[in-house]
């Protein structure tokens, strides 16, 4: 699943892992002008995955688990925490809950 990572710089910040396809959709993000939101809201995230605003929403059903803050209106960061080792994530960045698969 580790493909890049946002490095923290005092240790007290979350790593961030993006899955191969996250690594895939950011190209999507970067053509469709998207990329510099998606990164303000990493650089947020990587913070605390909780921090609010921007708001998050924690996903139900198949994608319990997991949790989604909107990039505009059609996409979403869709993540899931580990907050002992202090990790997130990244499954998907270009989507609406299409074909997400984690583990």
């Amino acid at each position: 699943m580790v493909r890049f990572l946002i490095q923290t710089k005092n240790g007290k910040e979350y790593k961030i892992i993006f899955s191969k396809q996250a690594s895939k959709d950011k190209k999507s993000l970067k053509s469709a002008g998207l990329d510099k939101k998606a990164i303000e809201i990493l650089v947020l995230m990587s913070k605390d995955p909780f921090i609010y605003p921007p708001s998050y929403e924690p996903l139900v059903g198949e994608y319990k688990g997991l949790y989604s803050r909107r990039i505009n209106r059609q996409h979403r960061i869709v993540y899931k925490v580990n907050e002992k080792r202090k990790e997130i994530y990244i499954i998907r960045m270009w989507t609406h809950y299409e074909n997400i698969i984690y583990y």
